[in-house]
């Protein structure tokens, strides 16, 4: 299954997370609360098992 980048990246907005820079192939998100990065590869459509990982590493809840 897969989930839309427009789709995640607002998910990430609800839940106090920001674009921090953008990477040659990645862009690096922030959570603004508990300061955790981490990368968020630049497809169209992304794996549902990729989108929990990332919530993990950011501390958010998964979609």
């Amino acid at each position: 299954m897969s989930v839309k980048r427009n789709e995640f990246i607002q998910h990430l907005a609800n839940h106090n997370c920001f674009l921090h820079r953008h990477g040659s192939k990645h862009d690096i998100y922030q959570n603004s609360i508990t300061k955790k990065k981490t990368t968020l590869p630049r497809h169209p459509k992304l794996d549902k098992h990729l989108c929990d990982l990332i919530c993990k590493q950011l501390e958010i809840p998964k979609m």
